[in-house]
């Protein structure tokens, strides 16, 4: 096993309080384990010795009874909070959540959404860009993989440069499978078709704690331009591309060998049950999960 010197740092905020209806506790393992553990479990094993949870404080008693009481048998697991501040009723987006760790991360750390499927090459490929670079880095997926046959999805594309660097990434509304590949409805209101080839971001990404006083300059700006929005969410694609954009960051656009799956749609829940199992029959992870 490699060395546990990274943390990961999940984002759990969004989840509520009623626990049992939330697709972010449906158990998709055989032994009823959640998404997050094999999230976990595939950390753990690249590397990432230690959990960072993102949650808000009015959850924290029944995340730490049910989820938190999972994992913390297995890894060092520390929590913080993301609060959604005066006149809000829900979080300031997923940059404000990565600002939450500030304080408990210790050195280079992945960020992941807490409902979504990874893989474990993802892990690896990350630590491996760690013990060779200081830039940020941003693991993608082809959009073939990341589509649901139940309905549309939102989905990141991204622009690189010559050398793979990601240059933006240009967020994508209601883009629906087809035959062969996908589709959406340009701004124009003509149809526009992808290949399914292109990588879109998933929101998986590797920060040093550099990273930390940019996104703070850039969410006391979003403050000042979006105070009068209680909905607006400082979101941390747009806050990478900003900050590419103006030369004051780099970030490696690095690939997954291994499937992204998560559950947009009810129906998605068998769908991701089965891959589950079709891993665990192929000998990617043992059944239970944690023996």
């Amino acid at each position: 096993m490699a060395k546990n010197s990274h943390d990961l740092v999940i984002l759990a905020a969004g989840m509520g309080s009623r626990f049992g209806g939330l697709k972010q506790v449906q158990p998709v393992g055989p032994a009823g384990e959640l998404i997050i553990e094999y999230s976990a479990y595939d950390a753990l094993r690249a590397g990432f010795g230690r959990l960072v949870l993102v949650i808000r404080k009015d959850i924290e008693a029944d995340f730490r009874a049910t989820i938190g009481k999972r994992l913390e048998s297995r890894m060092d697991v520390a929590y913080v909070f993301q609060e959604t501040g005066t006149g809000r009723t829900k979080p300031w987006g997923t940059g404000h959540a990565v600002l939450a760790a500030r304080d408990a991360v210790r050195g280079p750390f992945a960020v992941i959404n807490a409902d979504d499927f990874y893989g474990a090459a993802g892990y690896q490929t990350l630590a491996a860009h760690f013990a060779a670079s200081a830039d940020c880095a941003m693991v993608g997926y082809p959009l073939r993989q990341t589509l649901s046959e139940f309905g549309t999805v939102s989905r990141g594309l991204c622009a690189t440069d010559a050398s793979g660097r990601l240059l933006g990434i240009t967020e994508i509304t209601k883009i629906e499978k087809t035959a062969t590949g996908a589709r959406y409805t340009g701004a124009d209101g003509t149809p526009q078709a992808l290949t399914g080839d292109e990588i879109v971001s998933m929101n998986f990404w590797g920060f040093t704690p550099l990273i930390f006083p940019q996104l703070e300059m850039l969410f006391a700006d979003f403050q000042v331009k979006q105070a009068g929005d209680p909905k607006a969410e400082f979101y941390l694609p747009t806050a990478l591309s900003t900050l590419n954009e103006r030369g004051e960051t780099k970030v490696a656009l690095l690939k997954s060998a291994d499937a992204w799956f998560g559950i947009t749609y009810r129906e998605d829940l068998a769908a991701s049950q089965a891959a589950i199992g079709a891993l665990i029959k192929d000998g990617r992870y043992p059944a239970p999960l944690w023996g």
